[in-house]
């Protein structure tokens, strides 16, 4: 009946996880199918403070504004797609006017110039293919995702609004191309039958406009096609009490680009090159420290454990020097450590975290979440960790047996590892949502997403956390090697403090991360995409034996010392990583930010800083510790006591 049950468990875990991946369906049209554009949250990196984009004066649908249907992930991300006044028809190429607004209030016409100078950004969309622009800087094409909503002038109070777009829509038609590239279409020709949107760009122009002209027409009608604007004379400059007219143009273009591969163009944004490098570094780090271990092991270990065993008598024989380094803390090395409560919590934390990461970025690696799919990875993250508290509680549990001799206060040791992380998230997020809350950006949760979310802690999560401790202590428990003796053995004093050793090692895995922790705060906080989930598991993968390897060599220095407190010294060597991280993020934040635009974005960006630097410490010292903990008992379970 119980295992029966578990695997009725496991089987509505799995089928939870998976019904959480999105799918992505091609959607074909035909000639004269109206195409709606949707938009997102304005974004800016100069605030990270997403805001919604009716909070503008920009003009809104007649029939009311339809907000799409989202998930965790994307309220927690902020978004909000909503819908727009922009709409195309099937291979109609045409310029259109859209509306003109009443004359700009003082307190409109003064916060548009402010998210112009915030760089906020507009994001569109058609068929969930976010539009792209290009820009060219010093002869390099960049590409950027969505487009601005305005612009300012050096040395100039005046902003100017982004009023006139020009739309390229990428069109695959059904049918057998000999041709590259992409044309105009034919459109008089017949054989303009289905396709698929493969491709959404926009040259964004701000367009002065005369406001009685425009009053005359009516929303959709059809209008000359304009010029770029070569001067500020012919642009259209924010001021107050004067209208906004907006118009757009749209050019259907076909392309052998697939619909399979329509999102390639976005994953370009990036050079894989350095991902690679970043994985090239990695594998370097490994093979030095696994060559230090070797060393280390063969030279020392292997000789310790020859003369224990009676394998080199003669050796033993010809010196009368007395035992020294790890094999005289027999008695000590298994010694129940200080705080060890705390300890089995945070490694069974950090086992439910590690296990979440790798889950989570094997099934981005193989294309299991659609980039279309928005807030599916956040929304994934959580209903991986969530599901993964069985084994959490598990994990924690056991060691918690292990160090007490016995079960008792196991129901503890599981309601803090099913509290401890999400506790940290949630006290964290709180202060983050009151000040998104206060500045009125669409990142502010609400109320009921907080009950959404802690009905899925504390009815979900927190279960199947009691569930993997009850399990641990049906496990059979971990036996130590050698028995400890009843009065501790005194540690020799060291030249230099052993923390010391223990926090310089954190530069270790560091070392091998920063480049690709780069471009995920890039990915993060500038809206690139970050499609090379693969160069990711690699990383992911090669740090864990990077954690290992440095938790080892600590360890052991640590045991050759006569120092038998190495259970939290090993936890650490690995762990302290967090802190290199978390500086990083300092540094991003100085320098590839410039430092923000105002107290609340900084508070923002510190705050989730410091929630990735926590989740880091609780899995990289986890690993360690787990590393070291089997390490520590195969050495003396190879010795003759």
């Amino acid at each position: 009946m119980t295992s029966s049950a578990i695997r009725s468990w496991v089987f509505f875990a799995l089928s939870s996880i998976w019904y959480s991946l999105g799918g992505s369906y091609m959607h074909t049209y035909t000639y004269n199918d109206y195409i709606s554009a949707k938009v997102n949250s304005l974004t800016s990196i100069e605030t990270l403070l997403p805001f919604s984009y009716y909070s503008l004066p920009y003009c809104k649908p007649e029939g009311g504004i339809q907000e799409s249907a989202g998930n965790v992930g994307t309220a927690l991300m902020g978004e909000q797609i909503v819908s727009s006044l922009y709409r195309f028809r099937g291979y109609v190429n045409e310029s259109v006017y859209l509306c003109t607004t009443d004359p700009l209030s003082k307190h409109e016409a003064g916060l548009l110039k402010q998210q112009i100078r915030d760089l906020y950004q507009v994001n569109m969309m058609i068929d969930d293919l976010p539009v792209v622009r290009y820009a060219s800087y010093d002869g390099i094409n960049i590409q950027w995702t969505g487009f601005p909503i305005g612009y300012k002038v050096p040395n100039s109070d005046d902003a100017y609004i982004i009023n006139h777009l020009k739309f390229t829509v990428l069109v695959n038609e059904h049918r057998d191309r000999s041709y590259q590239g992409y044309d105009i279409m034919d459109f008089d020709a017949p054989s303009n039958g289905p396709f698929e949107i493969v491709g959404f760009r926009v040259d964004p122009c701000s367009v002065k406009h005369d406001p009685e002209n425009m009053r005359r027409l009516k929303m959709y009608d059809n209008i000359d096609s304009m010029e770029y604007p070569l001067d500020l004379e012919t642009s259209q400059v924010v001021r107050e009490n004067e209208s906004l007219s907006f118009t757009y143009e749209v050019q259907f273009v076909k392309s052998d680009i697939t619909w399979q591969s329509r999102w390639d163009t976005y994953s370009k944004e990036g050079d894989s090159q350095f991902h690679w490098f970043s994985v090239l570094i990695s594998l370097i780090t490994i093979l030095i420290l696994t060559g230090i271990v070797f060393v280390i092991f063969l030279k020392t270990i292997s000789r310790e454990l020859a003369k224990r065993q009676g394998l080199d008598k003669q050796a033993e024989a010809q010196t009368d020097e007395e035992p020294l380094g790890w094999k005289l803390l027999a008695g000590d090395a298994f010694r129940e450590p200080n705080h060890s409560k705390l300890l089995s919590v945070m490694v069974g934390t950090g086992v439910q975290i590690t296990l979440t990461i790798f889950v989570t970025a094997t099934i981005a690696a193989f294309g299991l979440v659609p980039p279309s799919a928005r807030g599916m990875i956040l929304t994934l993250i959580i209903r991986v960790y969530t599901f993964s508290g069985t084994v959490g509680g598990y994990v924690g549990t056991r060691l918690w047996r292990t160090l007490k001799g016995s079960a008792y206060g196991w129901k503890s040791v599981s309601w803090l590892i099913a509290l401890l992380f999400p506790g940290i998230i949630v006290t964290i997020h709180a202060v983050l949502n009151l000040v998104m809350w206060v500045n009125r950006s669409t990142a502010a949760i609400s109320i009921s997403m907080y009950i959404t979310v802690l009905l899925l802690w504390f009815c979900i999560s927190a279960p199947v956390t009691l569930l993997g401790g009850f399990l641990a202590t049906w496990a059979e428990a971990i036996q130590y090697p050698v028995k400890t003796n009843h009065v501790p053995r005194e540690i020799p004093a060291r030249t230099l403090p052993s923390w010391l050793l223990v926090f310089g090692a954190g530069t270790i895995p560091f070392g091998t991360l920063f480049i690709e922790l780069f471009f995920f705060l890039s990915s993060l906080w500038l809206g690139r995409f970050y499609s090379v989930s693969g160069t990711l598991c690699l990383c992911l993968l090669s740090l864990v034996v990077v954690y290992a390897e440095t938790s080892l060599i600590i360890t052991y220095r640590n045991l050759q010392a006569e120092d038998w407190k190495w259970w939290w010294k090993s936890f650490c060597a690995s762990g302290l990583f967090s802190i290199y991280v978390f500086m990083y993020c300092i540094n991003y934040l100085v320098i590839s930010l410039d430092g923000l635009s105002g107290t609340p974005s900084v508070i923002v960006y510190v705050g989730y800083s410091l929630i990735m630097a926590i989740a880091a410490l609780l899995s990289t010292g986890s690993i360690g510790f787990l590393a070291s903990f089997y390490f520590v008992k195969a050495l003396f379970s190879s010795t003759e006591i």
